[in-house]
């Protein structure tokens, strides 16, 4: 059993996409996102397949209407459900085919084990059966927020105020409600204060957020500052971080993916 498959429960799980039209990018996908689960679009089977084996227990979502005729991807996926490797994996069918006989042939005789969501005119009908399927199957674990690790990634640092200048960090790993990073310098913080105009910059982003020193730890010659994000900090500024995580991740999915 893989580290990915005992780890799930902590961490969650991750949820692939294969083949998603537009409206499951542009409305599903970003809803998702939005509520923090760990989604990735992945655009080759065989690629996909891959990487299942690397994390057996993800969830995946095919859209039996693309790329494929679907009698072939009914071989496909009964391939994923049978093999050794990725049979712990949890398949579900979104498309815009509401055949009964078609979905009575996933869901009764191949049993897939997410569901048969079809896309049509009540996208919210589709959304929120889509959650049920995620929550049902423990795709967020036990965490509540996403983080994307950027330890030596020249995209991601900030700038905050110390003693009437500004000082440069390099940003460790971020979510939306904080970040670690290192600072040049090692300037002592005591716990709990407050920095009103910090300036994170991810990518070609300028974020300001406030934030409060939550602590520190030595990693090697290098002091690691945690900062917890205030309430006052915009909302869409936290949507400009949960981007910038969404992007961070499906890169290095991407990578995997090749």
């Amino acid at each position: 059993m893989s580290n990915a498959v005992n780890n799930s429960d902590l961490v969650g799980k991750k949820v692939f996409f294969l083949h998603p039209t537009a409206v499951v990018q542009n409305r599903i996908i970003d809803e998702l996102v939005k509520q923090e689960y760990e989604i990735y679009i992945a655009r080759d089977k065989d690629t996909l397949r891959r990487v299942l084996r690397k994390y057996p227990d993800s969830i995946i979502f095919v859209d039996i209407n693309e790329k494929l005729p679907e009698k072939e991807w009914e071989v496909w996926i009964r391939a994923v459900m049978e093999a050794p490797d990725t049979k712990e994996v949890s398949i579900g069918i979104i498309t815009a085919n509401d055949d009964e006989n078609i979905k009575r042939k996933y869901l009764q005789n191949l049993k897939v084990k997410c569901g048969y969501t079809v896309l049509k005119f009540e996208l919210d009908k589709a959304i929120k059966q889509i959650y049920d399927v995620l929550n049902t199957a423990g795709a967020k674990g036990r965490r509540k927020f996403l983080r994307a690790t950027t330890n030596n990634e020249p995209n991601a640092t900030l700038n905050l105020p110390l003693h009437g200048i500004y000082v440069k960090g390099q940003i460790k790993d971020i979510s939306v409600v904080g970040l670690s990073c290192t600072i040049e310098g090692n300037p002592d913080f005591r716990k709990n204060a407050l920095f009103n105009d910090i300036q994170v910059k991810l990518q070609s982003t300028l974020l300001k957020v406030e934030g409060i020193v939550f602590g520190s730890r030595m990693d090697g010659n290098q002091k690691i500052y945690v900062f917890i994000f205030s309430q006052r900090v915009d909302p869409e500024v936290r949507n400009k971080i949960r981007k910038f995580i969404q992007n961070n991740m499906q890169s290095k999915m991407d990578f995997e993916l090749k």
